[in-house]
């Protein structure tokens, strides 16, 4: 397994890095300036951040709505971005419904929604998932214990260093009358990536 990119990703990032080097060296840029900034972005990282998203979206249509729509325009509701003080990053939700269930990959490396999903799980990285799970998803889905019916379309979205992904899975049945706090703590990790129901 290789974490590394590989072709135009790897060329983009060799750029970026000498680029970032230029600018220490000339001082228009602080390296310890942008490790905090790095480390304050990762801080406030966490999966916790997607849940407030899903619960807000199933209780307030509207929300819901913008959010489908243009994600990063919603996010601010709940004082969130996508950026962090860092470059901010295209999020497109996709919803699962009785007819459509999403999965998302990054099938180069491992472009997440680090704001909203915290640090990537491992198996995320490998290689097996971002191949297998392109071209196999009902059986990738199946070894994390998740079947689902033959008639519901699996779709599987590949994002990139331009846009970000996230799951916006179904709300489970009996859940009517809990508040955003109690329907977050149903929500998974694996349900924003859409590996498990929720």
């Amino acid at each position: 397994m290789s974490g590394e990119h590989h072709g135009p990703a790897a060329a983009v990032a060799a750029r970026v890095r000498h680029v970032e080097a230029l600018l220490e060296q000339r001082g228009l840029i602080d390296a310890a300036e942008l490790d905090r900034a790095l480390e304050s972005f990762v801080a406030r990282s966490s999966p916790a951040n997607g849940f407030r998203v899903v619960a807000r979206a199933w209780v307030d249509t509207g929300f819901r709505a913008r959010l489908l729509s243009e994600a990063n325009d919603a996010l601010p509701e709940l004082g969130m971005s996508m950026g962090g003080g860092l470059q901010e990053q295209r999020l497109k939700v996709v919803e699962n419904t009785e007819q459509v269930h999403n999965v998302i990959v990054c099938t180069l490396c491992s472009c997440y929604p680090i704001a909203l999903l915290g640090p990537s799980p491992t198996w995320y990285k490998s290689e097996s998932y971002r191949s297998r799970v392109v071209r196999d998803p009902r059986s990738v889905l199946y070894e994390f214990g998740f079947e689902l019916d033959e008639s519901v379309q699996v779709t599987v979205w590949d994002a990139s260093a331009e846009t970000r992904y996230m799951v916006l899975p179904r709300r489970p049945a009996g859940t009517e009358g809990l508040g955003e706090d109690e329907l977050a703590g149903l929500v998974t990790r694996n349900g924003l990536i859409g590996v498990a129901a929720v």
